[in-house]
C-alpha cells in the first residue's frame, strides 16, 4: 500500500512503534525473573532486525515504544487534560476483576464473562477505580461512524456495543425509606403490566434494602453466590432463575400498586439503572422468574388478532392496551407508549429518556508494567494532578511484580511518598498504573511528530497528517482500540489539541495466518519466523509469496 502511493506521487508516512506495556510482558518478567523492561527491549530488537532484512519500507526516524519515558510523558499529559476538563475520575464502583492476573478489567475486556488475555473466569467487585467518561461521547461515536470508511461488520460491532436505546426513565419509590429508584424501560405502554421489581446483585442497595427486614443474611448470601457465577451464565436465557426477595417495596407510580422488591441474578448493573419493572405477561425472562416464585402475572396488550400469538404469555408482539387506564385501554400499544411517556412527564413520574450499553472506560490497573497515573493524593487536598512540568512521573525499577490485588508500586516507598503539588505537606502517588490500551489511544499523532520534546505533537502538524488515510487491523479491535481511539480523538478535538474528529478515515480488517489449522503462538511452538525464509529464499520471494497467499482479508493456513 505504501509503494502503491508512492509510486503514485503521493507523500507517504509509513511509521514503525511498539505497544510495549501490558500483562504479556510482565506475565513474562514474573515466569523469567527477566525485568519487563529487559525483555521488551530484547523483542523490540528482534522486530527491528526482521523488519530491515524483510525490506519494509518504514520511516525508522518516527520509531518508539511506548513503555519509554519520551512518549510516556506524552500519555499522563493528555491524562491530566482529560482530568482537569472532567473526563478522567476515580469513584467506587461494581467491577470486573481477572482473579488470576489480580487487575479490574474494563467491560470491553471481558469475552463471555472471561478475561480475554488469560481466559479466567471474571468476577465482580466493589472498588475505587479510574475511570474516562466515554459515555459523555456516545451520541458522537454512533454519528462519525457515518462518516468514516470502515467494513460494515466492524461499524455494526460498535454501534452495537454503545447500545443506544429509546425510552422513558420512571421512578418507583420504596417509601419505607423514602428511597426513589428510577428505571429505564423501552416499553412504558407495559407499566401497568409490572407485579415485581428486580435489582441486579452488584446494585448498591442491594443490601442496604435488607436491612432490618429479616432477609438481610438471605440477601448477603445470594450476592455471595453471584459473584462467583459468569456474565454468560446469568444471560443464558434457558437457566433456572433464581433470586431472593429484599422484604421491601415499591410504589409502580402509575397505579400506585406496591411491587415486593427482589435480587436477581438475570438483571444486570451494565444494563439501565441496575434494576428493572418486571412484567411477566410481556416478557420472557420476568415470565420464568414469576413462575418460578408465584408471581401474579398481568396482561396489559391483547393481540390485535385473536388467535394468534397473544393466546400464549408471554406476548412480546404489539395490539391494543388492556387493564391499564381509561385514558389508554382499547388504543394501540405503540400509540399508548408516547401518550403514556407525556403522561408520566405531566405527573412528575418519569420522562423521555435515552438509554446506553456502553459504559465509562475503566482505565486504572493493578499491575507494575504501565504507564504511572500523574496523581498524588494529600489528606488536605484530595486528588492532585501532577504539575505538567513535573512530567514524566518515572515508573520504579522494582524486583517484586507478583500480583497481589493491590499495584506492586505500592511497596515502592521511596517513589509513593512524595509531598503535594498544592500545600506542599505529605501525600502519596497513585499506585495504579493505566490500561495499556490509553497508551495505543494516541500513538498516531505522536507518530506525525514524534521528535517533539515540547508537546505530545503540534496540532498543525497532526492536522497536516490526519486522519490516517488507511488503517489495517483486526477485527478483534472493534470495540476495544478502535473505539478508545476514536474518544481520545473527539476529546482531545473538544480540548483545542486537534482538528479532526476521526482517527481513521479508511479501514482494512485482514484475514488470520494459521499453522497446520491452529493460530500460530510461542506457546504451540508452530510461528514462522520471517529471518529463515528470508535467509533462505530471499526478501523478494518471501513478500511475493505472502502477496500471492490469497486474499488479503480471508484467512489462510501457511
Amino acid at each position: 500500500v505504501a509503494h502503491f502511493h508512492r509510486r503514485t506521487g503521493r507523500q507517504v508516512l509509513h511509521p514503525m512503534g511498539y505497544d510495549a506495556f501490558g500483562l504479556p510482558a510482565e506475565n513474562h518478567a514474573i515466569k523469567t525473573g527477566q525485568h519487563p523492561r529487559e525483555s521488551t527491549d530484547a523483542a523490540i530488537a528482534s522486530f527491528q532486525r526482521q523488519f530491515r532484512r524483510w525490506g519494509i519500507s518504514i520511516d525508522w526516524t518516527r520509531e518508539f515504544g511506548t513503555h519509554e519515558p519520551s512518549y510516556y510523558r506524552w500519555t499522563q499529559w493528555i491524562f491530566l487534560q482529560l482530568f482537569k476538563a472532567g473526563l478522567a475520575y476515580r469513584k467506587e464502583a461494581a467491577v470486573n476483576w481477572c482473579p488470576q492476573d489480580a487487575t479490574v478489567l474494563a467491560n470491553e475486556q471481558v469475552v463471555d464473562g472471561h478475561c480475554e488475555r488469560c481466559g479466567a473466569e471474571v468476577e465482580a467487585r466493589q472498588l475505587e477505580q479510574w475511570f474516562f467518561r466515554t459515555t459523555d461521547y456516545a451520541d458522537r461515536l454512533l454519528a462519525g461512524l457515518d462518516e468514516i470508511a470502515w467494513p460494515e461488520h466492524v461499524k455494526t460491532m460498535q454501534r452495537n456495543w454503545i447500545g443506544r436505546s429509546e425510552g422513558a426513565e420512571v421512578t418507583f419509590r420504596c417509601e419505607e425509606l423514602a428511597i426513589d429508584y428510577p428505571v429505564f424501560t423501552t416499553r412504558p405502554d407495559t407499566l401497568f403490566g409490572a407485579t415485581f421489581f428486580v435489582m441486579a446483585p452488584e446494585h448498591p442497595d442491594a443490601l442496604k434494602l435488607a436491612e432490618g427486614t429479616g432477609q438481610e443474611d438471605a440477601v448477603r448470601d445470594y450476592i455471595n453466590h453471584v459473584a462467583t457465577e459468569s456474565h454468560e451464565e446469568r444471560g443464558d436465557a434457558d437457566k433456572t432463575k433464581t433470586g431472593v426477595f429484599t422484604g421491601r417495596h415499591v410504589v409502580n407510580p402509575v397505579n400506585g400498586e406496591q411491587l415486593p422488591v427482589y435480587v436477581a441474578d438475570y438483571v444486570l448493573l451494565e444494563y439501565g439503572t441496575g434494576a428493572i419493572m418486571a412484567v411477566p405477561a410481556h416478557d420472557e425472562r420476568d415470565f420464568a422468574f414469576a413462575e418460578a416464585f408465584d408471581l401474579p402475572i398481568r396482561q396489559v396488550i391483547a393481540p390485535t388478532r385473536g388467535g394468534e400469538d397473544g393466546d400464549t404469555l408471554p406476548y412480546s408482539g404489539d395490539g391494543t392496551l388492556t387493564n391499564s387506564h381509561p385514558d389508554f385501554d382499547g388504543l394501540p400499544n405503540r400509540d399508548a407508549l408516547e401518550q403514556i411517556v407525556d403522561w408520566l412527564d405531566r405527573e412528575g413520574k418519569g420522562h423521555r429518556s435515552v438509554n446506553y450499553r456502553l459504559r465509562d472506560w475503566l482505565v486504572s490497573r493493578q499491575r507494575y508494567w504501565g504507564c504511572p497515573i500523574p496523581i498524588v493524593r494529600c489528606e488536605q487536598c484530595g486528588l492532585v494532578p501532577v504539575p505538567e512540568e513535573d512530567l514524566p512521573v518515572v515508573l520504579p525499577d522494582i524486583e517484586d511484580y507478583q500480583p497481589k490485588g493491590k499495584s506492586p508500586l505500592a511497596a515502592a516507598e521511596d517513589w509513593v511518598a512524595t509531598s503535594c503539588p498544592t500545600c506542599g505537606g505529605d501525600a502519596r502517588r497513585e499506585t495504579d498504573t493505566m490500561d495499556t490500551f490509553v497508551d495505543s489511544s494516541w500513538y498516531f499523532l505522536r507518530y506525525a511528530d514524534a521528535q517533539n520534546d515540547d508537546q505530545a505533537f503540534d496540532p498543525e502538524i497532526a492536522g497536516a497528517w490526519m486522519p490516517v488515510d488507511q488503517y489495517i487491523g483486526g477485527v478483534e479491535h472493534a470495540i476495544l482500540h478502535l473505539l478508545y481511539a476514536r474518544f481520545f480523538c473527539k476529546a482531545l478535538s473538544d480540548l483545542g489539541h486537534l482538528d479532526v474528529q476521526e482517527p481513521f478515515a479508511a479501514l482494512f480488517t485482514q484475514g488470520m495466518i494459521t499453522k497446520d489449522g491452529a493460530k500460530m503462538s510461542k506457546s504451540k511452538g508452530n510461528v514462522v519466523s520471517p529471518a529463515a525464509i528470508v535467509a533462505s529464499h530471499g526478501a523478494d520471494t518471501a513478500r511475493a509469496y505472502i502477496l500471492f497467499i490469497g486474499p488479503p482479508d480471508q484467512d489462510a493456513d501457511w
